[in-house]
């Protein structure tokens, strides 16, 4: 009999965080104390490590670069709230990063409610991060170039949005537009910056283990909630408002230092004239990497989607073929069913009809199966049905169809097949069953079956004439005492 092919698929792995609830409800008394305690420490560090950009001035730090000046701003806490993000959660990052930015703001002077809303600007950038992975299942171990591409794509659109937090900056402390530019660049660059150099092998090095950590502790983590198509659109539209932030923002501000030039002097225009050439120069490379960022991503995107596609046919296929297999198999034997070896009977009777072949057709059942029933009970019935099938399937050829006809009756369908060769068939089959007896729990019970066996004549006119005939060889055999085969117009060969 031919078994369906179960066609194998691989799903990818959803984009999941460390639950904190889980974590109480679920974690052991040590991974509580570790994992709580860890980020009640980077809660702390971030905060002290907030204060001390502030009073030591890590922001708007002017640095050449290949004889561009650009500023970038030093920010510890990004550092650690990011990885904590990218390897736990959004929120495991993101509490902290608010936190050590509204205590800055305050010790800076900055009004609560401004400080509320300047301390949203890092879990922003975070958010960005969070729905780029949730919409492409890429690795986070940044082992491979595609990979590394995109960390470094999010992290360019991340760094644009959390620096919305210079603009409140600089509107509450009533920084004029000439002195916006050092500290908007100096934010997004600092951080994009940091982003990529420090928390990029951070990642390589650590999120290997704990993704093995987490894939063991599956009930610590929660279930992706984002539909990922969604989330694609979603982070679609994020770059795409990055991008034009970033431009608007860079020309904006660098226009500001020239409308602000006295023409009368020639050292402040030559000096606005170089910091908007090396402005626009800033513009043009970052432009350009996101120009390759954004082909990389789609094609990251194609490939998740094509992939995703594929996945979703080969599941569909194995679902077609679980149910046909469903549809056309014996719960119980695990054979065909009775309407699926008719089926099978008639197209096998045509076929040797239409190519004058030979086929043969054998219908047995279990001897005294009510008996055992009766002695033994149902269940043991079953395994003995389970039993024969099993041995059955042992001993036909892939071309041959074998199936239940119903109760503890079995018709197989041997294609082919000479008088000889079915009738060698069927006592190996049957010396197969009276040799192994079926153990059931603690017993032993010892099964024979009979057998008739029907080679295809041309006075079938009909596939159920060619039945009839096997199934009164089968009665012949039985009524000649039972474990024995009878063949069709032929006498009946015993058992030794």
């Amino acid at each position: 009999m031919n078994t369906p092919p179960i066609i194998p698929f691989s799903q990818p792995a959803p984009y999941r965080t460390l639950s904190p609830l889980l974590v109480l409800r679920h974690g052991s008394r040590r991974e509580q104390i570790c994992i709580i305690g860890l980020w009640l420490v980077l809660l702390a560090a971030s905060v002290a490590l907030g204060l001390a950009a502030v009073v030591w001035q890590w922001s708007g730090l002017p640095v050449s670069f290949g004889g561009v000046d650009v500023y970038i701003s030093i920010y510890p806490p990004l550092l650690l709230c990011l990885l904590w993000t990218l390897t736990c959660g959004w929120w495991w990052g993101a509490i902290p990063a608010y936190c050590s930015t509204l205590v800055l703001a305050l010790y800076a002077g900055m009004p609560p409610p401004w400080a509320a809303l300047f301390a949203c600007a890092n879990p922003l950038g975070f958010a960005v991060m969070s729905i780029g992975y949730q919409a492409i299942a890429a690795r986070r171990d940044l082992r491979n170039t595609g990979s590394l591409l995109f960390y470094v794509q999010l992290c360019f659109v991340a760094s644009i949005f959390s620096s919305s937090g210079a603009l409140v900056w600089c509107y509450i402390n009533r920084i004029d537009s000439t002195g916006m530019l050092p500290i908007w660049q100096g934010w997004w660059l600092g951080g994009f910056l940091q982003s990529v150099l420090i928390v990029g092998p951070f990642m390589a090095m650590l999120w290997p283990r704990l993704a093995r950590w987490q894939a063991s502790r599956p009930a610590l983590m929660s279930q992706p909630k984002t539909e990922p198509r969604r989330s694609v659109l979603r982070l679609l539209a994020v770059i795409c408002l990055g991008v034009l932030i970033y431009g608007f923002l860079t020309i904006q501000l660098a226009g500001n230092q020239v409308r602000q030039v006295d023409f009368r002097h020639l050292g402040e225009l030559n000096h606005a004239v170089s910091v908007m050439q090396q402005t626009m120069w800033v513009f043009y490379w970052v432009l350009a990497s996101l120009f390759v960022f954004t082909a990389v991503f789609g094609y990251q995107l194609f490939s998740h989607w094509q992939k995703s596609t594929d996945q979703l046919l080969a599941k569909l296929q194995y679902a077609n073929v679980s149910l046909e297999t469903l549809a056309n198999t014996d719960g119980l034997s695990g054979l065909l069913n009775r309407r699926t070896i008719e089926e099978g009977m008639r197209k096998e009777w045509s076929r040797a009809q239409r190519q004058d072949d030979q086929a043969a057709l054998v219908m047995l059942d279990i001897d005294h199966f009510k008996e055992i029933n009766d002695h033994f009970g149902h269940p043991a019935g079953d395994a003995v049905i389970r039993s024969l099938s099993a041995t059955i399937k042992s001993v036909i050829r892939t071309i041959d169809l074998a199936g239940r006809y119903g109760g503890e009756e079995f018709v197989v369908i041997l294609p082919h097949a000479n008088p000889e060769g079915a009738l060698a068939f069927a006592e190996r089959l049957r010396e197969l069953v009276d040799a192994h007896p079926v153990r059931y729990e603690d017993r032993v019970i010892h099964v024979t079956i009979s057998l008739g066996v029907a080679v295809l004549d041309v006075a079938d006119q009909h596939p159920d004439s060619w039945l009839e005939r096997a199934d009164h060889a089968l009665y012949q055999a039985k009524h000649a005492g039972r474990n024995r085969t009878m063949m069709a117009s032929m006498e009946a060969k015993t058992a030794a």
